[in-house]
């Protein structure tokens, strides 16, 4: 098993490829890269559906209480 210095870990952040450039210094050389820990800066599918469910569920809501404050608008019109 290879050990590895912490000293030598480095984080890259990869194109909207998936690729990561090493630079010029590993040109022409055979490298052997670990994934050690992946972060994403977007939510996952579970986040984005709570939130489009508590955005639908608001908005339902809304429309609730600007039915009733119109009702009551229609209605105060006609006397």
């Amino acid at each position: 098993m290879t050990k590895v210095d912490a000293h030598d870990l480095r984080t890259n952040e990869t194109d909207d490829r998936g690729r990561i450039y090493l630079g010029t210094e590993y040109a022409n050389k055979r490298v052997t890269v670990a994934v050690v820990d992946v972060e994403s800066d977007r939510p996952d599918e579970d986040e984005l559906a709570a939130a489009y469910r508590e955005a639908s569920e608001s908005a339902d809501h809304l429309a609730e209480e600007w039915k009733g404050a119109s009702d009551e608008a229609w209605n105060g019109l006609d006397e």
